[in-house]
């Protein structure tokens, strides 16, 4: 990994608002990849009734919600528009065996799909960026 790369992991600004006070406004990343209580203990292995999203939020799960908003903001940073990031992530992807992201984050895939962002940023980046 490059120096410039080591810094790719972080979008340069919050473009969907998806931080406030430096933590992750939960209700705007469920809304963003239209999840339910359901898809979010599913993806974070947390208990169901355990799914909150203010200042009793579990720890494990706020860590989570600020992974995705990362993600989310890394993709709006490539399309700059937020329709076109949230089409993104709900469309079914081929070169992610036909699993639209968000599926990929609901069915535990998070990992798998942020390397796939990165990689996809780094071949897309102009070579004056490089």
């Amino acid at each position: 990994m490059t120096g410039n790369a080591l810094f790719d992991t972080v979008p340069r600004q919050d473009h969907l608002s998806l931080f406030k006070s430096g933590r992750p406004d939960y209700q705007r990343v469920v809304e963003l990849l239209d999840f339910n209580k359901k898809d979010v203990a599913t993806a974070t292995n947390v208990p169901r009734v355990s799914v909150r999203y203010d200042q009793k939020i579990p720890a494990e799960l706020a860590d989570r919600f600020r992974e995705w908003a990362i993600a989310l903001n890394l993709v709006a940073q490539y399309f700059n528009d937020e329709e076109k990031t949230v089409l993104w992530f709900k469309t079914p992807n081929p070169l992610l065996g036909d699993i639209a992201p968000r599926d990929m984050i609901r069915v535990g895939r998070f990992k798998k799909l942020l390397r796939f962002i990165l990689n996809a940023l780094d071949e897309n980046r102009q070579p004056e960026n490089r």
